[in-house]
Parts: structure tokens; C-alpha cells; sequence
């Protein structure tokens, strides 16, 4: 096996781990919410912008205007969003977290991220060092592999709504609508 092909291993490993472990908590906690992944999606997505229209919400999650706004309803009526007129165009409503709804994403935030901190109590002195080497380092690989990739919110918290395409040599499968 190559050197890259043991590293991409061991990075794909530690992902898995990662995933596993940061996402226990955040689903328990989202779960015992009542809301579903569609609607913590939304509220992620309402978490990163100051407010959204329903088109925005229907692109970003690849579902229809007419889904999406019974989407939005359901966070609405839960006093999670708040829909409210367009200054300049009252025909055009835009939805934003309220205070709650924030509140929600944040204490979910928090479950998910927990366990870093317990993590991180649990290396030694000399593996904290060697981790402040090494992630800087794939920090920058990502950095360097994602500069051609169009953006997403992991990367940039302000980028604009739209669906992720696939590159020019694969196809994405059609969305259910």
C-alpha cells in the first residue's frame, strides 16, 4: 500500500470516528425535539444568513417552493421561524429564526461539540503538540483541494444558497421532490 493510499485511510477512519461521535448527542437532542432532518437543515441553513425567502430554503434543500413552505409552516407554527414582509416589496416574505429557533441551534451546536473537549482532556501533552503540527497542515490540503470546489456552508458560512452541483465527469442523481 502507498504511503497516500495509508494516510487517505487513516483520514477516511478518523472521519467515520468523527461523524459518529460529534453527531450521537446533536441527533439524541434533535430527536427528542420532534423535528426532523429536513427541518434541522432548514434551521441550520436559517442559522447561517440573517433570513431567507422560500425559494432560497427550496434551492438549498432541493425541494420544491411548494414543500418548502410547508416546511417553513411547520418551524413557524413550532415558534422556531418567523416569516415577515420584505421591507420595499410586501409581496416577497422572508424567513428568520426567532429567538427560540436560535436558541434551539445553539444548545444543538453545543451537543454536538461536546465530546471535542472531552476528547482533547484525554491527550497527552506530547499528542496535543503533535495534532497543532498536523492539523494546520490539513487545514491547508483542504483549503487547496476545496479553492476549485464551489463553496458550501462548512466552508463559508456566507455563501450564497443554490444546490450543490456535481462536477463536470460525474452526474447526481435526481433529487425526490
Amino acid at each position: 500500500m502507498s504511503e497516500t493510499k495509508g494516510i487517505a485511510a487513516d483520514i477516511r477512519l478518523w472521519m467515520e470516528t468523527f461523524t459518529v461521535r460529534s453527531m450521537h448527542e446533536w441527533m439524541r437532542h434533535v430527536k427528542a425535539a420532534g423535528l426532523s432532518m429536513p427541518q434541522v437543515g432548514l434551521l441550520m441553513f436559517l442559522h447561517h444568513g440573517e433570513s431567507r425567502t422560500v425559494h432560497d430554503v427550496g434551492e438549498h434543500l432541493g425541494i420544491s417552493n411548494p414543500a418548502a413552505s410547508m416546511l417553513v409552516d411547520r418551524l413557524v407554527r413550532a415558534g422556531l421561524a418567523e416569516r415577515t414582509e420584505q421591507p420595499g416589496d410586501r409581496r416577497i416574505r422572508r424567513i428568520r429564526l426567532t429567538a427560540e429557533g436560535r436558541s434551539f441551534v445553539e444548545r444543538s451546536l453545543r451537543e454536538r461539540d461536546a465530546w471535542v473537549g472531552d476528547l482533547a482532556a484525554h491527550l497527552s501533552r506530547e499528542e496535543e503538540a503533535a495534532l497543532r503540527r498536523v492539523l494546520p497542515a490539513l487545514m491547508e490540503a483542504e483549503r487547496r483541494l476545496g479553492a476549485a470546489q464551489a463553496p458550501t456552508p462548512c466552508r463559508t458560512h456566507n455563501a450564497p444558497a443554490g444546490p450543490r452541483t456535481a462536477g463536470p465527469a460525474t452526474k447526481r442523481p435526481h433529487a425526490r421532490r
